[in-house]
């Protein structure tokens, strides 16, 4: 539920940035999202260490890659923000 949340903030994020409304956007913001995206990161590495069964491995590997794009784009918005 929190993945969802970080990345529908990232959403309209980029939404002000197409409109031109970058200086909405603070630059904490964008860092408060990514610090929320790397917590989940590593609650997913921990989770994928422990797990034994390979369908729900996959299923949090998928996860994983998914967070990571967010992270990417995260990390992009924050530099457009601070420029």
């Amino acid at each position: 539920m929190a993945l969802a949340k970080s990345i529908e903030k990232l959403k309209k994020y980029y939404a002000r940035l197409e409109a031109g409304k970058v200086k909405k956007i603070k630059p904490s913001h964008v860092e408060r999202v990514m610090e929320k995206l790397t917590v989940r990161e590593r609650s997913l590495l921990e989770e994928i260490e422990t797990v034994t069964k390979p369908s729900k491995k996959k299923r949090l590997q998928q996860k994983l890659q998914d967070t990571r794009n967010q992270l990417d784009r995260a990390r992009w918005l924050k530099d457009k923000v601070s420029q």
